[in-house]
């Protein structure tokens, strides 16, 4: 029941208020050590990314466990739980998501706002192709930056949330394909592959549900042709929910990417489908 409460609170905090500025951000300092061991282990070779997850995980988790134990130890349980959702908050990134997404919408500069969210290049992107970026991000970060996170505070408590969170930043950081990354960073892409199978597929779920879709399981289709194992679910559903077809072929870094499209509907994207997707959370 603890849990349960902490999460709700975490939400409604996250949901209100956001990112609180005038802290060091958490999920900066866990940067800062992943980028503390990739100096100290790097080495083109899957073992040496192995150690560097182990070494991250292990000292997250005991410095999350010993905090935990000293809050219950030194507040009363109401104070406590307020105090772990205040924090667990932190690792949810709803406000964050919704306002960066509005952003591109409301952006003088709607090519310039874009890049601030996505990978590709955006030098050339039309209107629609700016709308169409817009979806496919908030459709993923809502998987990794909300269901997720709220999924292990949920089963695992205030742990559970921020060795998440951990994952996912590793990921985010040596996870890549690339000649310095292809073997350093496999571990931690898999282990993120891992961590994110159900909640990817759940946040499809609640997708599909909340647009009152017959079939609830239409994602899965189109959801599996994506590279990643996870991604493509809650794109997919983001697409079948507002009526686009999301994916196809995308320029990364001056190389055009094949891609696979995710859904059957309009393939010119206008501002009232990705207000249409932001209606749905």
């Amino acid at each position: 029941m603890s849990n349960v409460i902490v999460t709700v609170l975490a939400y409604l905090i996250d949901r209100k208020f956001g990112e609180f500025s005038f802290i060091k951000h958490p999920i900066i300092v866990i940067g800062e050590l992943i980028s503390f061991f990739e100096k100290l282990l790097y080495k083109k070779s899957i073992v040496h990314g192995l150690l560097l997850v182990l070494a991250v995980l292990i000292v997250v988790s005991f410095f999350v466990i010993a905090l935990q134990e000293f809050l219950s130890l030194v507040l009363p349980s109401f104070l406590n739980t307020i105090v772990t959702a205040l924090i667990a908050s932190m690792f949810i990134a709803h406000k964050m998501l919704r306002d960066s997404v509005e952003g591109v919408l409301n952006a003088a500069d709607k090519r310039a706002a874009i890049a601030m969210l996505v990978s590709r290049d955006t030098q050339e992107l039309s209107e629609s192709d700016i709308y169409k970026a817009a979806i496919e991000t908030y459709a993923e970060n809502l998987s990794d930056g909300v269901v997720a996170p709220l999924f292990y505070l949920l089963l695992f408590g205030f742990p559970g949330i921020v060795i998440y969170k951990t994952i996912n930043t590793m990921d985010s950081m040596i996870g890549y394909r690339n000649e310095r990354y292809e073997k350093f960073g496999k571990v931690a892409a898999r282990l993120d592959d891992i961590a994110n199978y159900i909640p990817s597929r759940l946040t499809a779920l609640l997708i599909m549900s909340v647009a009152k879709q017959k079939n609830l399981f239409a994602f899965y289709k189109d959801g599996k042709k994506h590279d990643s194992p996870n991604a493509g679910h809650p794109i997919t559903a983001m697409a079948l929910a507002v009526g686009v077809r999301l994916g196809g072929d995308t320029s990364y870094f001056g190389k055009i990417k094949q891609k696979a499209t995710f859904g059957k509907g309009e393939s010119k994207i206008e501002a009232k489908n990705v207000r249409n997707a932001l209606k749905l959370l």
